[in-house]
């Protein structure tokens, strides 16, 4: 089947940082607008300002301390609708949210995560860091360190969530949770891995570079007015979360 060509491109957008909730709610918008092929595949690239996310199979036992002592801290918790346990994001952390039409992907769940994951892989060989998988266990791993989660949600085949890189994350902000309920590995990050500070840009040009590789799209930067998206409504929501 020919593609149209809208569906030979992925679109990146690089929001900067981010209020978690705000763009939540924006993924969902720009979800709705895939499954009506308003536009092709899009590539969200954030950093958030610090929360803890609850996935489905969250158990709360693996949230360490109460909401009223993060929120002291200043840290958000946020129940979402992605698959997996508890993962924390924050500053120096590059967070990647696909909103792909995974009937143009292999219409495979197992199939779009390891894409995720080797995605990830080819992004960190860029700096010379040799992730992995590890068996039973979704995200990548340097070592016996996990260094990027990876839950998602699907709907008619349009995909929301993504992954979380550990590009120069604060790691302590994880000793408030069990990372994705797993007790038997720690954390992470490129610059802890390297020793020396990693940009953020550094890392989103590394990710769109192997996106096009993993997906086999041409990938472009591109803003939601560019997009044709209801400027009013979806730049509100990215302008009031950075």
């Amino acid at each position: 089947m020919t593609l149209r060509n809208q569906d030979q491109h992925i679109s990146v957008v690089r929001l900067g940082r981010s209020e978690y909730r705000r763009c939540w709610e924006l993924q969902k918008q720009l979800q709705a607008r895939r499954i009506a092929h308003e536009f092709g595949d899009l590539l969200l690239l954030t950093e958030h300002e610090p929360v803890i996310t609850m996935g489905a199979s969250a158990n709360a036992h693996h949230l360490l301390v109460a909401d009223e002592e993060l929120a002291r801290e200043g840290i958000d918790v946020v129940t979402v609708d992605r698959g997996g346990d508890v993962t924390y994001h924050g500053p120096g952390q590059l967070v990647g949210y696909p909103i792909f039409d995974l009937t143009l992907h292999g219409q495979d769940l197992h199939r779009y995560l390891r894409q995720l994951e080797e995605l990830v892989i080819a992004a960190l060989r860029v700096f010379q860091v040799s992730g992995s998988r590890v068996d039973g266990y979704t995200g990548v791993w340097v070592g016996k360190e996990k260094i990027c989660a990876i839950g998602i949600n699907v709907r008619r085949w349009v995909t929301t969530h993504g992954f979380a890189l550990n590009v120069k994350t604060d790691l302590p902000g994880f000793r408030y949770i069990i990372p994705c309920g797993i007790f038997e590995h720690g954390v992470t990050s490129i610059a802890e891995v390297l020793g020396r500070d990693v940009g953020i840009d550094e890392a989103e040009h590394a990710v769109m570079e192997t996106c096009e590789q993993v997906f086999h799209r041409t990938v472009h930067e591109t803003t939601c007015k560019e997009l044709g998206i209801d400027s009013e409504s979806l730049q509100r929501s990215v302008t009031d979360c950075i």
